[in-house]
């Protein structure tokens, strides 16, 4: 059980999540915890769906908003339980993103008449294939619990407001041959050889940089893996190349795959998994309240996150949260506690106006 201490304070409550070892799959003793405390409080609706729980105030504001986060983590690397040195507190989920859900929990509890209505999201299985992505499974089963105006994904930012995110794909390039015994090379053609074009083409690439909405947003199309070969002996008959292109949220994932096989053309391609990017999402006027109140520039998200979920429902969406993202899946994982208050205070601010 999370005391009311605990509760009350972002930090405690960070280091009592973190200890809560949650990774993917084995949510279910985190997600008891943050119910049985968002049920004690009696401002709030409660919905549990598999591991993932919804929490709405019902107070008839002309908006709505979501804050939203994942209690999952990447498998333990000998960092847990957690630890405090000076302002530090190390351990697994620390950045990704126990300080951001810690901040969403707090203020469910501890702002019961918020200026907006608000929805608190937390969810499991985000750091794991698509498919068993708690967000996802939701959007699919219950969309109107996820209706709002605003959402704000409590992914690590550093405590800076990063706008929508990059789009995602990968594919695989197939070349084809002859085969043939390498001693009569010449009979055949080799696979491997006609691989060397399509990298060739990956050298020369250049890659776009896009302004929106005052964000800059840097596209990459990269080879990540290359296979082929049969023997020692064997001129090979097929060669693969997986490429991944993370594209700006201007192009849909339509365009992108159009793209993709226009670098390649003349060469098989097969898309593998894709998903969408998502605009800045900065219009609509809680996210204005939200920027005034960060008071510094947004950036780009350059990467994927679940904010794209939320622009496929319509619902704009900004990444938020206190924790450094180059420290995400890190043994070396820690957030800054002074960012845990600072983005806390940050948070109070824009919905409540204050101390709460």
């Amino acid at each position: 059980m999370l005391s009311h201490v605990v509760l009350a304070d972002p930090v405690a409550l960070t280091r009592a999540l973190v200890d809560i070892e949650s990774v993917s799959g084995n949510e279910a003793e985190i997600t008891d915890a943050v119910e049985a405390a968002l049920k004690a409080a009696p401002h709030l609706d409660v919905t549990r769906v598999g591991n993932t729980l919804v929490a709405a105030t019902s107070l008839g504001r002309p908006q709505r908003v979501v804050l939203a986060g994942h209690l999952d983590t990447v498998p333990v690397a000998g960092n847990l339980p957690s630890r405090t040195e000076g302002n530090i507190m190390h351990g697994c989920g620390t950045s990704d993103m126990k300080s951001g859900a810690a901040l969403a929990l707090h203020l469910a509890v501890h702002a019961p008449a918020p200026k907006y209505d608000v929805t608190y999201l937390f969810y499991d299985c985000e750091e794991v294939e698509s498919e068993r992505n708690g967000l996802r499974k939701l959007a699919a089963s219950h969309p109107e619990l996820l209706a709002a105006d605003f959402a704000l994904l409590l992914e690590p930012t550093y405590g800076l407001v990063e706008a929508g995110c990059q789009g995602t794909m990968r594919a695989v390039v197939t070349t084809r041959g002859r085969r043939a015994h390498s001693a009569r090379s010449w009979l055949g053609e080799n696979a491997i050889h006609r691989a060397g074009e399509a990298l060739a083409r990956l050298r020369r690439y250049e890659a776009r940089s896009v302004e929106i909405d005052g964000c800059v947003y840097r596209e990459g199309l990269n080879a990540v893996k290359i296979g082929g070969g049969v023997a020692g002996n064997v001129i090979p008959d097929e060669a693969w190349i997986e490429v991944n292109f993370r594209f700006a949220p201007d192009r849909s994932e339509e365009q992108a795959h159009a793209h993709v096989r226009e670098v390649f053309e003349g060469f098989e391609v097969a898309v593998t998994d894709s998903a969408p990017g998502a605009l800045p999402g900065l219009t609509a006027p809680p996210a204005k309240e939200f920027l005034a109140a960060v008071g510094r520039p947004p950036q780009a998200k350059l990467g994927w996150t679940d904010v794209a979920r939320f622009a496929t429902l319509g619902i704009p969406a900004l990444n938020f949260g206190p924790g450094d993202p180059n420290l995400a899946h890190t043994r070396e994982e820690h957030v800054e506690i002074d960012k845990i208050e600072a983005g806390a205070e940050t948070l109070r601010r824009w919905l409540v106006g204050g101390e709460c």
